[in-house]
């Protein structure tokens, strides 16, 4: 299976970088799943209904969230309708929407996608090493003869900590296709596969500007560090954004992965696709 995962998606010039990017990326890299973390892409603080259905049209198939979930309150009337928008899987019991979907691709292949969140430096949520333990034993990964359920597994996690996500990423090798940093903004070096056959990354960067500071406009991010003091509300840098996510080949006997790179498209970033 040939899965693209996007980072978080800033406001207008990164949603308008996916939709315009992403039907022609599919195509040229045969792109059997896409999955974007979306939680900034309504002007930088959470997806709005209509934000979300039209990254559904450009060809995202999976859309995931994290802290910002309910920037926007439209959003919690629609998510347990569209079962494509994930919310972290670790939010207490009661909490609209879910945490993760099983994608039936045309083929008649299935994906596992799940979303979850860290816990240092931000909300105290449920453990989400103990909720994707739990959920995942309910999936087995692998060919449908063999007893899998599904072909792959995709986890995002949204997290602070470099740690939490390397702790997370070794805890769950060998069980899910990939595991995916979210949140801070910034894309690392560190793609790999791990011992047991798990894909990884810290942190997959966002689709935004980055002239910025994390993909907002930089005078009124610099001045809360420097005086310590509200400010007027954060904007999204709107200069041209550059797409940034990996890339992996899943073997579908194993679900585990053959190959992973980095994409970056546009923008100031050094420019990398996948030659798989």
């Amino acid at each position: 299976m040939r899965i693209l995962f996007l980072g978080d998606v800033v406001g207008r010039t990164g949603r308008e970088a996916v939709m315009s990017r992403l039907p022609g990326l599919r195509r040229a890299l045969a792109l059997d799943l896409v999955v974007v973390n979306a939680e900034n892409a309504s002007h930088g603080f959470g997806l709005s209904p209509a934000i979300g259905v039209s990254l559904f049209e450009a060809g995202v198939d999976v859309i995931t969230l994290g802290n910002h979930s309910w920037d926007r309150r439209d959003l919690i009337g629609h998510i347990d309708a569209e079962p494509r928008i994930v919310r972290p899987l670790n939010y207490p019991p009661g909490t609209p929407g879910q945490g993760s979907v099983v994608v039936d691709l045309a083929d008649g292949r299935r994906a596992l996608v799940v979303n979850v969140m860290g816990r240092l430096f931000m909300d105290p949520l449920d453990d989400p090493f103990r909720c994707v333990a739990d959920l995942l034993a309910r999936h087995r990964m692998g060919a449908v003869a063999a007893g899998g359920t599904v072909q792959a597994v995709v986890v995002d996690i949204h997290a602070e900590a470099t740690s939490e996500k390397w702790a997370f990423g070794h805890m769950f090798d060998g069980r899910a296709s990939l595991v995916v940093g979210t949140h801070t903004h910034t894309p690392t070096a560190d793609h790999r596969i791990l011992a047991a056959g798990t894909a990884f990354q810290t942190d997959a960067g966002m689709c935004g500007d980055y002239d910025s500071v994390i993909g907002m406009v930089k005078e009124p991010a610099i001045t809360r560090f420097v005086r310590k003091m509200p400010t007027e509300r954060l904007q999204p840098a709107e200069g041209e954004a550059t797409l940034c996510g990996l890339m992996v080949e899943t073997d579908d006997s194993t679900g585990l992965a053959m190959r992973v790179a980095p994409l970056r498209q546009g923008g100031l970033l050094a420019q990398t696709l996948p030659d798989f």
